[in-house]
């Protein structure tokens, strides 16, 4: 019995942690600070993105604060599972998640119950304020869900909203400081009746 017991500790146990928030709120600059903290325990990693993220690079996760690491570009999220060494992997990590389609909550459920610490990022919402893609589900699943702030460029208040700032339609527009600003809740509604009004007039 005892032997049981102590195998059973020891089995290798996986979990979800998820990083979310608005632009500019740290979301990268997070999940690669995990990253490195991984590293110093020695463990294998494996950091992918969405291959749509050339924003910085077309292989490397770069943060808004310009640190980096090499990540491996993928198209769909079954592609994940075709990289990963269930065997030997012990962390997987995935930025920008929101890009990806549903199936990526299966696909992070199948990595975490193969005994896989999955660390993911993303946008939770778009710049209407509505949940992006699969970033609610993935929040429901997850055993850890961080939710980070970036600081609203009219008030000075925590952000949690990504105003997009130029005329664009459709639900993904890459872009940085130049297509979207951080706000509060406070700051984007009242933006929001603006543009609204503005369109009627």
């Amino acid at each position: 019995m005892f032997l049981e017991n102590k195998a059973n500790r020891n089995t290798k146990k996986g979990w979800i942690e998820v990083i979310c928030g608005s632009m500019f709120s740290g979301k990268t600059e997070e999940l690669l600070r995990r990253i490195r903290r991984a590293e110093f325990a020695r463990q294998e990693i494996e950091l992918f993105k969405p291959a749509i993220d050339t924003r910085y690079d077309e292989t490397d996760v770069v943060s808004h604060n310009e640190n980096s690491r090499v990540s491996t570009p993928v198209h769909n999220s079954s592609e994940i599972l075709l990289y990963v060494n269930m065997e030997s992997v012990e962390v997987v990590a995935i930025d920008e998640i929101q890009f990806f389609d549903d199936g990526i909550v299966e696909v992070c459920n199948t990595l975490a119950n193969a005994g896989i610490r999955v660390i993911v990022s993303g946008l939770d919402m778009d710049y209407l304020g509505t949940p992006f893609g699969p970033m609610p589900k993935l929040m429901a699943v997850a055993e850890y869900v961080s939710k980070q702030h970036a600081i609203c460029t009219r008030c000075g208040d925590l952000a949690q909203y990504s105003h997009r700032i130029v005329a664009a339609g459709g639900q993904v527009l890459l872009g940085e400081k130049d297509s979207y600003e951080p706000l509060c809740r406070h700051c984007f509604n009242e933006v929001m009746k603006e543009e609204e009004q503005s369109k009627t007039n």
